[in-house]
């Protein structure tokens, strides 16, 4: 039978100073035992400290399917909106947060997946090239974007937000999907050049700004949309991803203010615009 190797992390006290924790991910913890666990460091400001100073570790195994063989599950039990960076680079196994988390969520990540009760700080999925992140509560700016000075954003994986989202959402990118099942803010797929943005509710300006490629699906109201885009017919019931979406859209392509023939489509739910 395989084995799962679970990790259990409760934070000690209230974290004062924001704490940079790329090493917590399944990858880093893979084939360590306890003690060794609780060696691993992370940074709080200019001190590079052992991660048993902010968290209690429990560490046991499970018997569970061919396919667990190997992986690591990390429980973090409480609140970490102050600690950055988890699960950042991450390739594989499994990461749950029972509270919310800080900035940069699975940025960079790979593989793997990242489940999240609360909500999760700006910059979420940073890059992302695979995997898996899913939000039960809202997302700050940035998410699925690329980092500052780049735009070449996320290129692969999936992001689910139960709540809303915040500004900026998949700006730069290429590939994959991220679906808000709430609201967005400003400029949802900024310079988008592939992949899908599915908001479930309203989004409120500047979607789709110097897109030139892949498609954002609206299905509440944009209240300001933005210019550089021509109507291009309906389209009834869209397949967007694997979800098949009931109703009548019109169809925009765009952004031809920066491009003579851009690739980017918007599709909105009639009468919404």
């Amino acid at each position: 039978m395989a084995l799962t190797r679970k990790v259990r992390l409760t934070p000690r006290s209230e974290i004062g100073i924001m704490i940079e924790a790329e090493s917590i991910t399944p990858d880093t913890f893979a084939g360590k035992s306890e003690s060794e666990l609780c060696e691993i460091t992370v940074w709080q400001g200019p001190r590079k400290v052992p991660l048993a100073e902010f968290f209690d570790l429990e560490v046991w195994d499970e018997v569970g399917p061919e396919e667990g063989d190997g992986t690591v599950e990390i429980l973090i039990d409480g609140d970490v909106s102050r600690v950055k960076r988890i699960g950042q680079r991450m390739t594989k196994g499994k990461i749950v947060i029972m509270g919310s988390a800080g900035m940069h969520l699975g940025s960079e990540m790979a593989g793997g997946e990242i489940l999240v009760r609360g909500n999760a700080g700006p910059w979420a999925g940073m890059n992302m090239r695979g995997g898996r992140i899913d939000v039960g509560g809202d997302v700050g700016d940035h998410a699925g974007s690329a980092y500052r000075g780049s735009w070449r954003g996320m290129s692969g994986g999936n992001i689910l937000v139960h709540g809303n989202a915040r500004s900026q959402l998949g700006g730069g990118m290429s590939g994959g999907e991220i679906v808000v099942e709430g609201s967005v803010e400003n400029f949802c797929g900024i310079r988008q050049n592939g992949g899908l943005i599915l908001v479930g509710k309203d989004a409120v300006r500047g979607v789709g700004a110097e897109m030139i490629g892949g498609s954002i699906a609206v299905l509440g109201k944009i209240h300001q949309f933005t210019p550089g885009f021509v109507a291009s017919g309906t389209e009834r019931d869209p397949v967007l991803g694997e979800r098949k979406v009931e109703g009548v859209f019109a169809k925009f392509a765009g952004d031809y203010a920066i491009a003579k023939n851009p690739k980017g489509t918007i599709l909105v739910k009639e009468g919404m615009v």
